[in-house]
């Protein structure tokens, strides 16, 4: 079955799209019954309807590229919708040695890894940042779900996924040139033009966002939308002939509105959102074979069980450095340990590039593994923590046993 578009033949393509849309928004409303994040359910879908899969589908690269490539954009922008100014200021003053510390335990594993199963020295800077950051969308969902948002180790949580978020201006342009290749001058140059201009695009948003906010902001929500939409994908299209990333691009825009602007905004796109995003994780779907996870599975396993550990690990200490006590602490390690979104847009571009044949299965078993079994484990971790040492026990009632 093939859904190229040709001109006397569009009906047949309509009704195709129709259906993959009507799959998607089953898995949607089967992901929220269960309380489950809708990402690994969309990434199975791709995997059973792509080549190998069961039925066959095939979209054509350009429909693929495209649709990932705005899913992207839309979901950064989203993320960077999330975040004021001055948010962003308060959390590089104080979460620094947190996200420090983020880097280094969670990166260094992926990256050791990659190197250990014989990859390069790129595919192993690829799949250190696919198990490095956690997944915004996954974590601040499960949160608002179990109401944790107002607990006092949520802003340590928060605070490490904005610095994750931040990390991403820097890492992504420095894989694009990873990615492009060239020689070492070359790529020095690459590297320092793309971290100008995230400067340059930061220091706008910082300073200037307010002005912008204003320019865009409307009565109309049409006009407003079609106003961010539209210097979104400028800015985006600027950042990524800049070898910046347009997802970047998109992540600065959403930072740089503020007040009535971004809250309209961020309602405003959101459906957009959701729609691309989840035929951006079924489009990374459909470019692995099912049949190349069963190798990729000892590997993805093994990743996920240490990242796991480690992003705990994280967590704890975070939590720890403002004072709160063990079942906290552990709560906010667990609430870290989800992967999703950036992880997969991070493995799309190596699977792009085509720099290792087993990155994409592995990231996608990973991601898959970890995206079900984080927000459980968030969930668990007021029972987990009552099984610390040291932890407070509930008064047994009198006459039960």
């Amino acid at each position: 079955m093939s859904l190229a578009v040709t001109p006397g033949d569009v009906a047949p393509v309509l009704v195709e799209l129709g259906f993959v849309v009507l799959v998607l928004a089953g898995l949607a409303r089967l992901a929220d019954r269960t309380g489950f994040s809708p990402i690994p359910f969309y990434l199975v879908a791709g995997l059973v309807v792509g080549g190998g899969g069961v039925i066959g589908l095939d979209l054509g690269d350009d429909a693929v590229a495209v649709g990932s490539e705005v899913g992207v954009v839309l979901l950064l922008l989203t993320l960077g919708l999330e975040y004021t100014a001055e948010e962003l200021r308060s959390n590089l003053r104080v979460g620094l040695p947190a996200g420090l510390v983020d880097l280094v335990a969670n990166a260094v594993p992926g990256a050791v890894v990659a190197l250990v199963l014989g990859w390069s020295a790129t595919a192993a800077v690829l799949l250190g940042g696919v198990t490095y950051i956690s997944s915004s969308g996954v974590i601040s969902k499960v949160l608002a779900d179990l109401d944790r948002l107002g607990n006092r180790e949520t802003p340590s949580v928060l605070s490490i996924l904005v610095m994750e978020d931040l990390a991403m201006a820097v890492y992504l342009p420095v894989l694009a040139v990873l990615l492009a290749g060239g020689s070492l001058v070359a790529g020095l140059v690459s590297v320092a033009v793309a971290l100008a201009a995230v400067t340059v695009i930061l220091f706008v948003a910082l300073r200037h966002g307010a002005t912008i906010s204003r320019a865009l902001l409307s009565r109309s929500d049409e006009a407003l939308l079609l106003g961010v939409l539209g210097l979104t994908l400028v800015v985006a299209g600027v950042a990524a002939q800049l070898q910046v990333s347009a997802a970047v691009g998109a992540f600065l825009v959403g930072i740089a509105l503020g007040g009535p602007a971004q809250e309209r905004a961020s309602l405003l796109v959101r459906p957009l959102r959701d729609l691309f995003a989840a035929a951006f994780f079924f489009f990374f779907g459909l470019q692995i074979r099912p049949s190349d996870l069963v190798p990729a599975l000892g590997a993805a396993l093994a990743l996920a069980v240490l990242t796991a550990l480690t992003k705990v690990a994280t967590g704890w200490w975070a939590a720890g450095r403002i004072g709160i006590a063990r079942p906290g602490r552990l709560r906010a390690g667990t609430a870290l340990v989800a992967r999703g979104e950036f992880s997969i847009v991070i493995a799309g571009l190596g699977v792009a590039a085509g720099i290792e044949a087993e990155l994409g299965p592995v990231a996608a078993a990973y991601v898959l593994l970890l995206a079900v079994t984080g927000p459980l484990v968030t969930r668990w971790s007021d029972h987990l923590a009552a099984a610390l040492p040291g932890a407070p026990r509930r008064p047994r009632t009198p006459g039960k046993t």
